[in-house]
């Protein structure tokens, strides 16, 4: 199925160098920081119509619904509405009732439209309002298919974020994971795709053979992954559009963690050989592999940084699980942890200013680093959290958990940079080995 475009109805109206700029922001980044009250009304629209999504006025509905459960979400804002709060007519979107929403506590207002257009399309339209000092910060709206009225919604909702908070947006993006299901002994492991909210899923393998470690291509538009049938391991990837996949690399030893480098051009990935495991890449087209580790020991979980020049690894090479920073071509190897325990699945930021792990010192928790291994910070603490994939904005982790006891259970979690916002990510089936895809188009 052919993506959808997105056409830009109304341009990003920020209110810069005024009063409301300066005073209504929010830090990702600050611990402790009291949430931002937002009202989010039910969005009106303009004259009712049926649509093959639902009747314009019960998507306004929902549609205010996603925004507010995705600004919740981030941990950052604490959404009014749009449930329990008075609704407003169409006159009212470009009109604010400022002295009213001012009464409720809000700083901030959310306020909107849908229109079903006569080509069949509908329009959603998206305002941010300052309510002490009744300024207009950003307006936004979309021209989308109907049955892609959650992308408006989340594109609303990054609209929001990013004039808030000054950061980039993440909540019109996917996310692929290990769907798992059965008994231990014989899980049955596939591969599965869904909004960054868990909606939308659906399933991209049928379980026939086991598929491990996706990741996404820069470009969004395909996924890497092991998959293991007869117990052969090949290296595929998965392109989004068509649904069709392909083999890039096969062999009988045990093969693991793909990924993609930044230009798109190779996939990085582990093998063991001969009880040594080394860092390979390949060309995403195929052919013959090149080996970028040989030393002794165990070196696994290869990532680029952004601008492709240094790869982030873990490597038992000094006795105990520890990370390690090279360069492209494998030269110059060095290492950067040094705190009490191990370190695994080290995944660069795509900002480039943190490197993401998991540090194993009798449970298992999601930390961040600065590339030369200072400031290392904790950002979890339950019993077995791990694998770290970062947002596309490089502010946000999602990892997956796992309960204790013989039954225990796996299931997809995100963080933010403070430690304080966790979230718990539903899925149909128990999940692990979440891969954040990019901002959508």
């Amino acid at each position: 199925m052919k993506r959808p475009t997105f056409a830009s109805l109304l341009l990003l109206a920020l209110a810069a160098g005024s009063p409301a700029a300066a005073q209504l922001h929010v830090d990702v980044t600050a611990e402790g920081a009291e949430d931002m009250v937002i009202a989010v009304p039910v969005m009106p629209t303009p004259q009712a119509a049926e649509t093959p999504a639902g009747s314009t006025a019960a998507l306004g509905r929902q549609v205010a619904d996603v925004v507010a459960g995705d600004l919740r979400g981030s941990g950052l804002f604490k959404p009014v509405g749009p449930a329990g709060v008075r609704e407003i007519g169409f006159p009212e979107v470009t009109a604010p009732q400022y002295g009213f929403w001012g009464g409720s506590g809000a700083a901030a207002l959310v306020q909107g439209f849908v229109q079903a257009n006569a080509d069949g399309q509908i329009t959603v339209g998206c305002y941010l309002y300052d309510v002490a000092l009744k300024t207009e910060l950003a307006r936004q709206g979309y021209v989308v298919n109907p049955r892609d009225w959650r992308r408006a919604a989340h594109k609303c909702a990054d609209a929001v974020y990013s004039r808030l908070s000054g950061e980039s947006p993440f909540f019109d993006s996917r996310i692929a994971y290990i769907a798992e299901s059965g008994p231990k002994d014989r899980r049955v492991k596939r591969l599965a795709i869904m909004d960054s909210d868990g909606a939308n899923h659906r399933f991209l393998t049928n379980g026939q053979s086991t598929v491990l470690n996706p990741r996404f291509s820069p470009d969004y538009k395909q996924i890497v992954y092991v998959s293991y049938l007869d117990n052969r391991p090949r290296i595929y990837v998965y392109d989004i559009g068509t649904g069709r996949q392909r083999v890039v690399t096969e062999s009988a030893n045990q093969t693991f963690a793909p990924r993609f480098s930044p230009d798109g051009r190779w996939i990085l990935y582990s093998m063991a050989v001969g009880g040594n495991t080394d860092i390979y890449r390949v060309s995403v087209n195929g052919g013959r592999s090149e080996r970028l580790t040989s030393g002794p020991g165990i070196d696994v979980g290869g990532s680029y940084s952004p601008d492709g020049s240094r790869i982030v690894f873990e490597s038992d090479r000094s006795g105990s699980q520890q990370i390690y920073v090279m360069n492209a071509d494998g030269s110059n190897p060095r290492r950067i942890s040094f705190g009490g325990g191990g370190y695994a699945t080290p995944e660069w930021s795509p900002r480039g200013d943190l490197i993401a792990f998991t540090r194993i010192a009798g449970n298992f928790r999601i930390g961040v680093m600065n590339p030369d291994g200072g400031g290392e910070r904790l950002l979890t603490n339950s019993w077995q959290d791990e694998a770290p994939s970062w947002s596309p904005n490089g502010r946000v982790i999602q990892f997956f958990r796992t309960s204790q006891g013989r039954g225990g259970r796996s299931s997809v979690w995100q963080v933010d940079l403070t430690g304080v916002n966790e979230r718990r990510i539903p899925t149909p089936l128990d999940g692990s080995d979440p891969a954040w895809g990019p901002i959508l188009p």
